[in-house]
């Protein structure tokens, strides 16, 4: 049956009950601002009255029957799966409901080192004990890419017990896996494909996009819609094939971590994005396309800046590039890219997305103009005159190969005793050390805390990155077990 994806299910829900001036008695306290003029004053009227709480009239998103459900439907005909749960605890929730449904405690999952943190959480709270492939590494560029093919049959073959294979797609940098292939390995051992897509969500949409892991065969995938498609921050999706998942657990799983107190401006904005996107998303992804291939060709001809193209692609490593991720290597200027970051946002007002010891990188999404991009090449262009000096030896790597000492949730759950980061070297650590964004541990709990991960820290540190993870918020010390 098609789908009309000219409803909004929950929007006209929403306005149905603000419209009818039904008086409320529930929470939330601010009574839909009235009781909050400075929330008002924040986020306008309309906004305030449009944070309800759950009722049979506008559902309930942790047993969804009505309106909700009619919305899920919608998004998963969107995207082409099966099933789509709206997740309002951002990916973060997702990607731990992927790992628990697909993994019990003791159980194996395959995933490359340069996950985020939410997955490594998870399996903290599952129990599941990860077997890491290590990506592939241009050392040009001080980036980790894709896992190779070579290096998936391998720990499949040596792991045929584990339960499912972890992928991301794309990477921060935009470096896509070859999903297709591993999907079809990783089915032959009957092992579920589950796909991080925080910064894929318009991979379906565009017409010179690589693919999305739903359209590649994969068996779930965590899509972060606020980041490419429009919605809210914090507003993500889950998509699930019914094939070898029961959807019916994956709530469950939701439900034990997820808020039982839904926002609906999330849930709401899901829902316009999800029309918006069937409407008028290809010719909007495609938009951004041309304006990040016009961007790389500016950023060109002032010469210095070496700009990620798809002449990257391998078929292995680097199987496809999203373009709308402008990422750029500055080693050449002299700078890193904590550095040009904070030159970008405190001299030209210009936020980028992340920044490293060697690159930076800029989403172009939905929002940018052709304006917007100008400001951004001729700031560029302004910083390599003022600023470039000799090319700078920073450390090579953006991703650190750790060595493993016991499972996340062992360390964890360890005794521990703070020391030191910086006389840290060959201790295990108790809690994860990251530079955010991306927020992909450089060390995570039970890894052995390696001289090159310590230096690589304390670089960004002193070039302006924040680091995260420790309980000292100094980072002047980190937690190491005790045995």
């Amino acid at each position: 049956m098609k789908l009309d994806h000219s409803k909004v299910p929950i929007y006209d829900a929403l306005k149905h009950l603000i419209e009818a001036e039904t008086i409320p008695f529930d929470v939330p306290g601010h009574k839909r601002g009235k009781g909050n003029k400075l929330l008002q004053e924040f986020l306008g009227e309309r906004a305030c009255k449009f944070d309800v709480n759950s009722s049979k009239s506008i559902d309930n998103a942790m047993h969804p029957v009505g309106v909700i459900r009619e919305a899920e439907q919608l998004m998963a005909d969107a995207f082409g799966s099966d099933e789509a749960f709206l997740m309002v605890n951002g990916t973060t929730s997702a990607v731990q409901a992927m790992i628990m449904a697909a993994c019990k405690e003791g159980e194996k999952i395959i995933l490359p080192r340069n996950v985020h943190k939410s997955a490594i959480n998870a399996l903290i709270i599952s129990g599941a004990i990860p077997v890491y492939i290590n990506p592939g590494i241009n050392h040009q560029l001080g980036i980790s890419l894709g896992i190779s093919i070579e290096d998936v049959k391998q720990t499949i073959e040596e792991n045929p017990d584990a339960k499912a294979i972890f992928i991301i797609n794309p990477t921060y940098y935009g470096i896509c896996s070859n999903i297709k292939e591993i999907v079809k390995i990783a089915h032959e051992y009957e092992m579920l494909v589950l796909v991080d897509e925080a910064h894929g969500t318009h991979f379906y949409f565009g017409d010179n996009s690589p693919f999305g892991g739903i359209q590649l065969g994969a068996d779930m995938c965590a899509l972060s819609m606020h980041k490419t498609g429009g919605s809210l921050t914090q507003s993500s999706v889950l998509l699930v094939q019914n094939k070898y998942i029961n959807p019916h657990y994956v709530r469950s799983i939701i439900n034990i971590t997820q808020t039982t107190s839904s926002s609906y401006l999330l849930l709401t904005s899901l829902d316009l994005s999800r029309k918006q996107l069937v409407e008028n998303g290809s010719e909007m992804v495609n938009n951004c396309i041309k304006l990040a291939e016009y961007a790389r060709e500016k950023i060109d001809e002032i010469g210095g800046y070496i700009i990620f193209s798809k002449d990257l692609i391998n078929g292995n490593t680097i199987a496809g590039l999203d373009v709308t991720k402008l990422s750029i290597n500055v080693s050449n200027i002299g700078l890193s890219g904590f550095e040009i970051g904070e030159i970008l946002r405190e001299e030209y007002k210009i936020l980028i997305e992340y920044g490293d010891a060697n690159n930076f990188m800029c989403v172009i999404s939905l929002g940018d103009t052709l304006e917007s991009i100008n400001k951004l090449v001729e700031a560029l262009k302004d910083i390599k005159e003022k600023y470039q000096s000799d090319k700078i030896e920073v450390p090579k790597l953006e991703f650190i190969v750790p060595e493993v000492s016991i499972t996340p949730r062992e360390a964890f759950y360890a005794r521990k005793i703070p020391v030191l980061f910086k006389e840290s070297e060959n201790l295990v650590s108790g809690e994860f050390v990251m530079c955010y964004p991306p927020g992909i541990p450089v060390i995570a709990p039970g890894e052995i805390i390696s001289k090159e991960a310590i230096n690589y820290i304390l670089y960004s540190k002193a070039k302006g990155s924040l680091v995260t993870g420790t309980e000292d918020l100094t980072n002047e010390y980190i937690n190491i077990l005790v045995y």
